[in-house]
């Protein structure tokens, strides 16, 4: 069987790290057409170097990077260096990328790129702010029906939110670009807080990953250690949840999943509890099922996939 082909739009971050690294040590599986990036975690100058800095990292500098939209449809850009550091990649000994960006515009390129694709070929994964897809169905809606999938990392619902009581931070930055997203009529899975906190990314797992001696598997463990200084008012123990890489592992093995097809909507409306995902989990509305949600996760056979996947990279 083909690798499936995946578009990753991304604002790395640690955790966006480990996704690229996962997705691109699984070549047998999938293939990376291409990575996009927006401003989240980091502002969008930033995001887009540290995407340069992960594919060169992995030894796939071939995989080409455009850079995005700088901030939401809507909203102000807020970010979370109080997380990922000033560079969104604290912890790491990245060297200056040496691959460019490329000129074309993100959204322009997704727009090229599944127009040009086979209908049902491409699924993009969304692993920041979803303000490139967004922007990329408002200019062309035709993509809308030409794509697999979005399978995304954002939101939630049993957890409620970590950027505010009720919303998730992925979602919450642009609330907006993710209402247009769930409302289109792609299929969505989505990765919410409740099925990544039940990933956790344990110290002794980090010094398995680092004993492997690959630069690549070394240098994701530095990143995660910085990565793991935040959350220690939330969390009991010295485990961090790795955010974004659910989604490569839902799409290498989504059956060490609970999954759950919903009706999902995001509120844009309430200052309260703007950016929230609301989940019908028990289908007491009677809405059109449009998203299918990850709950939880088997975390032993994820780790144990990460791990192979990361340290086999050249």
């Amino acid at each position: 069987m083909a690798p499936r082909k995946i578009i990753i739009d991304t604002d790395p971050g640690q955790d966006d790290a480990f996704a690229i690294l996962f997705a691109l040590g699984s070549p047998g599986e999938l293939e990376v057409v291409g990575i996009t990036t927006v401003g989240g975690n980091v502002p969008l100058a930033l995001t887009s170097k540290n995407a340069l800095k992960v594919v060169e990292l992995a030894g796939r500098p071939d995989v080409p990077v455009y850079a995005g939209c700088p901030a939401p449809m809507v909203r102000k850009l807020i970010t979370a260096e109080y997380v990922h550091g000033e560079t969104g990649l604290d912890g790491a000994d990245l060297p200056e990328p040496v691959t460019p960006l490329q000129g074309e515009h993100a959204v322009n390129y997704l727009v090229r790129t599944i127009m040009d694709a086979p209908e049902g070929e491409l699924t993009v994964c969304t692993l920041g702010p979803m303000t490139n897809l967004a922007m990329a169905m408002t200019m062309e809606p035709k993509i809308i029906h030409r794509l697999r999938e979005v399978v995304l990392m954002g939101g939630g619902f049993f957890q409620g939110g970590n950027a505010t009581p009720a919303a998730e931070f992925n979602i919450f930055v642009d609330p907006h670009a993710a209402h247009k997203v769930f409302d289109s009529g792609v299929p969505v899975t989505m990765a919410g807080i409740d099925c990544t906190y039940t990933a956790l990314m344990t110290p002794e797992w980090l010094d398995a990953l680092r004993a492997t001696g690959s630069r690549a598997a070394i240098e994701a463990a530095n990143m995660a250690d910085f990565y793991r200084q935040y959350g220690t008012h939330k969390f009991a123990t010295a485990a961090r949840p790795i955010h974004d890489a659910c989604v490569t592992g839902y799409l290498l093995a989504p059956g060490i999943y609970e999954q759950r097809q919903c009706a999902v909507t995001v509120d844009i409306v309430s200052p309260e509890t703007i950016g929230m995902t609301v989940v019908d989990w028990w289908h007491v509305t009677g809405r059109r099922k449009n998203c299918n949600v990850l709950r939880r996760i088997d975390p032993a056979p994820f780790f144990a996939l990460m791990l192979e996947r990361i340290s086999a990279l050249p």
